[in-house]
């Protein structure tokens, strides 16, 4: 059975500096991982390259068993691929539900018809509004997003990637800039996603990841360090050291 994404010794240089090597990676279906390393591991380079906004140098990105490494970023979207970025992408000045209505009405192709108001588009609408009650947000619905907590806004541009309704999920540090005490809201929406969705989250936050992940893969200078379980991660000396830190001894 083909991997929901999978990568095969990709490579990404730029003039002399090789800041991927030969990265081979495997996200099973419905698979809970994350991607851990320090700062200039190359991680943010390596989700580039698997959501086409860089080309690799050299090596293949296949999703769901097809070749997709010539593709644009919008073709692997409308394969079942979404992202959101490690600073967040929204509409400030626009409602909550209609960032999320933009997001649904490009994934059902009238995008660019969209220029009243989004609730002109009942459909779209109501689904919009039925994925912000899932993620427990119904009630900013008709808020402006530059007026709400920033850990809102990360569970809004979550929102706006289930709008594209992908069967590979990509979030660059969910956790980005959101307070400790609240992104336990964050692990709680991961939690309530379909499980035949495939999940890859790269992370800082160390506790997010141990909760979050059934398998990890560290990353370090461009190139996987390690991978496995939680636990296999968590005793692995060299990671607990550079990583970890001696709270997961």
């Amino acid at each position: 059975m083909p991997a929901a994404l999978e990568t095969r010794r990709l490579c990404k240089s730029f003039g002399a500096l090789m800041v991927a090597d030969q990265i081979s990676f495997r996200l099973e279906s419905g698979a809970r991982h994350a991607l851990i390393g320090p700062n200039g591991a190359g991680k943010t380079t390596f989700v580039n390259m698997l959501t086409g906004r860089f080309s690799p140098t050299s090596g293949a990105i296949l999703l769901g068993g097809e070749d997709v490494t010539a593709l644009g970023q919008l073709a692997r979207v409308k394969r079942g691929l979404a992202r959101t970025f490690q600073i967040n992408t929204l509409f400030r000045n626009v409602s909550v539900v209609d960032n999320v209505a933009f997001a649904v009405a490009e994934r059902e192709g009238v995008a660019r018809r969209m220029f009243r108001p989004a609730g002109s588009y009942h459909a779209v609408v109501d689904e919009s509004m039925a994925l912000l009650d899932t993620l427990g947000l119904a009630q900013d619905a008709r808020a402006v997003v530059a007026g709400l907590p920033y850990g809102k806004q990360r569970l809004v541009e979550i929102a706006v990637a289930l709008g594209l309704r992908p069967r590979v999920l990509l979030l660059d540090e969910p956790a980005a800039g959101v307070p400790t005490s609240e992104s336990h809201r964050i692990l709680d929406v991961l939690d309530a996603l379909p499980k035949d969705m495939s999940i890859l989250i790269i992370e800082h936050d160390m506790d997010l990841v141990f909760r979050f992940a059934q398998r990890i893969t560290v990353l370090a200078q461009g190139a996987v360090f390690l991978e496995g379980t939680p636990a296999e991660i968590a005793a692995d000396k060299r990671v607990r050291e550079v990583y970890l830190g001696e709270r997961h001894v």
